[in-house]
């Protein structure tokens, strides 16, 4: 099944499962889920393979890797490693919403090693250092 969007301001495309049977994920367990689906990301874009609030709020699955990059030059089958954060098993079927595609503008700027960074007022302050 081809990405469809729930609105006409939905950033997301929702992918579906692409299956022969019906999956069963048990708790704690993450299955790669086919969608059947491969396509030509322009040069300078990337995919990015999110959650279903829906699916990750009321049924505890999500990507196991959170968010799924697709590189522009991956030409494969897009799949949905879906990991199941709940405590009771859950079911997949054909054509089921599991997760959205973003196509993003993808910036690649060189690295460059320095001795020392410039100074800021958060500076190496880390983790919940700001608003303090």
């Amino acid at each position: 099944m081809l990405p469809t969007y729930g609105s006409s301001e939905a950033a997301g495309a929702d992918l579906y499962a692409c299956l022969e049977e019906t999956l069963t994920i048990q708790p704690g367990q993450s299955v790669f889920v086919p969608t059947g689906l491969a396509m030509e990301i322009p040069v300078g874009y990337a995919g990015l393979i999110y959650a279903r609030s829906g699916l990750a709020c009321k049924r505890g699955l999500a990507p196991a890797n959170k968010v799924g990059v697709i590189d522009s030059d991956y030409r494969g089958e897009f799949i949905v490693v879906l990991y199941n954060h709940g405590d009771t098993a859950q079911e997949i079927s054909h054509g089921e919403r599991i997760a959205q595609l973003v196509i993003t503008p993808v910036y690649t700027p060189g690295f460059q090693e320095v001795q020392e960074l410039t100074d800021t007022v958060r500076s190496a302050g880390g983790f919940g250092s700001t608003g303090k």
